[in-house]
């Protein structure tokens, strides 16, 4: 990543944020790197990278949480206005809608995926596993809407992608609404980790399958409600 040396050190580290945000290196749901750790990739000090985090989170594309760090949670503005739209969305609603766009998405990621974007998934569902583990509620979610924004960039169409990074703060809302962490835990547990196998042996039936039985049990648990 190339270092700052622009006059305005706060709008070059804006840029170069965005930059990483827009090209994929950091996606929705990823933790940004460690404040000192960003001083050094960006080549500036702390005060400026504070007042660009600052910018960021006000136009809508990262997400700062008091003790655990700085999130991703938009890939640009368009993304953030078309998600603050869905928003208020109803929970079934956004799982009719995925019913389509996961379906669509898993048989062409188990046809296109590269070594990268399996590794992109598999780093997704160990956050997963690990939030589900201590009961982390919020990392819990962040990383279940990475692993499928992960897929969808695995698909390699960029219109889905597109679609899906628009409905990431509606996926996040439903999820949080449905309770997924306790039913992931929970006897039996789901099948994230199955579709993943899927898409990684290019079962493209079997992961349309695994999607499809993911947004049922999904539904079942939106309709207890």
């Amino acid at each position: 990543m190339p270092r700052v040396s622009r006059v305005s050190a706060v709008e070059a580290a804006i840029e170069e944020i965005r930059a990483q945000i827009r090209e994929g290196h950091w996606v929705p749901g990823d933790r940004l790197p460690s404040e000192a750790e960003l001083t050094e990739i960006l080549g500036i000090s702390r005060a400026p990278l504070r007042e660009a985090i600052r910018a960021l989170v006000h136009a809508g594309l990262l997400s700062v949480r008091q003790g655990d760090g700085t999130y991703v949670v938009a890939v640009d503005e368009s993304a953030v206005a078309f998600s603050r739209k869905l928003k208020d969305s109803k929970t079934r609603d956004v799982l009719e809608v995925r019913r389509g766009l996961d379906a669509t998405a898993v048989h062409l990621a188990a046809a296109r995926r590269t070594d990268d974007d399996l590794t992109a998934m598999e780093a997704t569902l160990r956050r997963r596993r690990e939030a589900a583990s201590t009961g982390d509620q919020a990392r819990f979610v962040d990383a279940d809407v990475a692993f499928h924004l992960a897929v969808a960039q695995a698909a390699h169409n960029a219109l889905l992608l597109g679609l899906y990074e628009g409905l990431s703060m509606s996926i996040r809302e439903s999820l949080n609404t449905i309770e997924s962490l306790q039913h992931a835990v929970g006897e039996g547990g789901d099948d994230h980790e199955a579709l993943f196998d899927a898409i990684k042996s290019g079962d493209e039936a079997r992961a349309v399958d695994i999607a499809l039985s993911i947004i049922a049990s999904q539904e079942q648990q939106c309709a207890l409600k």
